[in-house]
């Protein structure tokens, strides 16, 4: 087997893209996915699971329909399942996502930013 390092900024490079990000590791059931986040995201929640967002670089916002978590570089929180959120960047941000395999990224709203599949990168 092949061991070897896995460098965020290295990945982050490989797409521009906003809110959608990119598989780089899998532990067990979950996947870890670095993302780029700029503007709005749409309300969300997923219902099965808890989702954990890690600051890499820059700033952002939860929001939550009673309140709101502002995160900075080194900073993260998990939003537990069931909770409806929307994620905000007013300058691009640069994040770690931890959850499991096969969650979608707009959880039950669906739409155009839905991700169809996971990417490897």
């Amino acid at each position: 087997m092949k061991y070897s390092a896995i460098n965020f900024e290295e990945k982050l490079s490989k797409f521009a893209e906003h809110f959608s990000p990119k598989v780089i590791a899998q532990m067990n059931d979950y996947y870890f996915k670095v993302g780029k986040f700029q503007g709005h995201f749409i309300w969300h929640e997923h219902t099965d699971t808890d989702e954990t967002f890690i600051v890499l670089d820059g700033e952002m916002r939860i929001d939550f329909r009673d309140g709101k978590v502002e995160l900075k570089t080194g900073e993260m929180i998990v939003v537990p399942k069931g909770v409806e959120h929307r994620p905000f960047a007013e300058k691009e941000c640069r994040i770690l996502l931890v959850e499991p395999v096969g969650t979608v990224n707009t959880g039950d709203a669906g739409g155009d930013l839905t991700v169809k599949e996971d990417v490897w990168i």
